[in-house]
């Protein structure tokens, strides 16, 4: 963690998104039964607390796109929180912390379910983090999410972000990562 010009501390993670046991992983791998996607140079894989072999793996080159929703708050998660967000426009629900995406050979939608956080995902964090799934996708680069090292600089300059205007972000998303050479 470092100290941001304002004092405040600065997270190394992204809402859902930090390292954990030297490598980069979605969701909370620690929580009882808990559900995380862990990021590999090869691709993901998709894992549950406590089991040694991962539930399902997918490599990055399977990938046509790739998105991810966050739920800000763990009570988001909730089947009663998914019924209150089909009145509304939320993503809530079991499917709020959730990967989804088109794979390739053959065609066919995928997801995976990830286990949110006890600390709540703030809204800047979020809005950056969707950002970069998406902007790699278009690009091509989806791999990048498996260079720790890439990823680790990507973070750090996305972190401080916390506005809730979503076209800053996804600006700043792509001068970052036009800057680490995607």
């Amino acid at each position: 963690m470092t100290a941001d010009t304002r004092g405040s501390v600065m997270a190394q993670r992204l809402g859902p998104l930090e390292p954990a046991g030297g490598r980069w992983v979605i969701g909370d791998p620690a929580r009882k039964a808990g559900l995380s996607i862990v990021l590999t140079p090869e691709g993901l894989e998709h894992r549950r607390q406590g089991q040694t072999t991962p539930l399902a793996t997918v490599g990055w080159g399977r990938f046509v796109n790739l998105g991810v929703s966050a739920a800000h708050r763990n009570w988001q998660t909730t089947a009663a929180a998914g019924f209150v967000s089909a009145f509304a426009t939320a993503d809530w629900g079991r499917d709020g912390c959730s990967l989804q995406g088109d794979l390739r050979h053959p065609h066919e939608a995928w997801s995976a379910r990830y286990t949110h956080h006890e600390r709540r995902y703030a809204a800047g964090h979020v809005i950056v983090l969707q950002a970069l799934f998406d902007q790699l996708s278009t690009a091509g680069a989806l791999h990048r999410l498996g260079d720790p090292e890439w990823l680790a600089a990507a973070v750090t300059a996305l972190s401080s972000y916390t506005s809730w205007h979503g076209p800053r972000g996804s600006r700043l998303v792509g001068t970052t990562i036009r800057a680490l050479g995607v």
